[in-house]
């Protein structure tokens, strides 16, 4: 199962480049195997270029190297405190992506102004609070408690990508293909979102009803949107 899930976890890393959301290393994907405990993700550092599926690190959720002969990308405690507390969470990402990075150094939310948003995002994406100087001493494991705060009153799988203040982008969804796809997602959104903030600077959201009509038909109970799987 582990060897089926490296190959899976290595072509989403390579779906990152395909779909312009990396430059050189600037991003990770992570899977988990709920049922054994154990994190497989992409190693520091490591061109994109090169990468097979041996080279993917495999963790446990303490951080230890249980397989692989890399070191498991700087990342990995933000990925452990996602998938620690969220259970419905399979798999992760990180990028840089231009747009939504944008928008996480302006340390803003990506509002929710159209349908486009409405159909993945259940409100808008929100960004973290900075980091304070003290969190600096376990950097990339406070940035997973920051982003699991911010959620505390949100739904990670109705709102499936945060960004991190003054940082870049985390996605996640069931699986490491979704949570590529999310991330996909929430840099194009941004870019509408950007387009629509200097057209109509102060312009409000999209309406209520509006939003929830668009992502009920895609995820409500009485989703109609595309095809039934038989």
């Amino acid at each position: 199962m582990l060897e089926e899930l490296k190959i899976k976890v290595l072509n989403a890393n390579l779906d990152l480049v395909k779909n312009k959301l990396v430059l050189f290393t600037w991003g990770n994907v992570s899977a988990i195997d709920r049922k054994i405990g154990l994190i497989i993700i992409k190693p520091s550092g490591v061109s994109y270029e090169n990468m097979t599926a041996e080279d993917m690190v495999v963790v446990d959720l303490n951080g230890k190297v249980i397989e692989g002969k890399y070191r498991p990308s700087s990342d990995t405690p933000t990925h452990i405190e996602l998938y620690k507390a969220n259970s419905s969470i399979g798999g992760v990402v990180h990028t840089h992506s231009i747009f939504a990075t944008g928008f996480a150094q302006a340390c803003k939310p990506i509002r929710a102004y159209g349908t486009t948003h409405s159909d993945y995002f259940y409100g808008d994406i929100p960004c973290t609070r900075s980091l304070t100087e003290n969190e600096m001493e376990e950097y990339e494991k406070n940035t997973g408690k920051v982003i699991n705060e911010t959620f505390k009153d949100k739904n990670v799988s109705e709102i499936p990508a945060c960004l991190v203040a003054n940082h870049g982008v985390f996605a996640w969804g069931k699986n490491a293909e979704e949570a590529v796809y999310h991330a996909t997602v929430t840099e194009e959104v941004a870019k509408m979102a950007f387009i629509t903030e200097c057209l109509a600077p102060g312009i409000g959201k999209v309406p209520g009803y509006i939003s929830d009509k668009h992502y009920m038909r895609k995820h409500g109970a009485s989703a109609y949107y595309g095809q039934n799987n038989k």
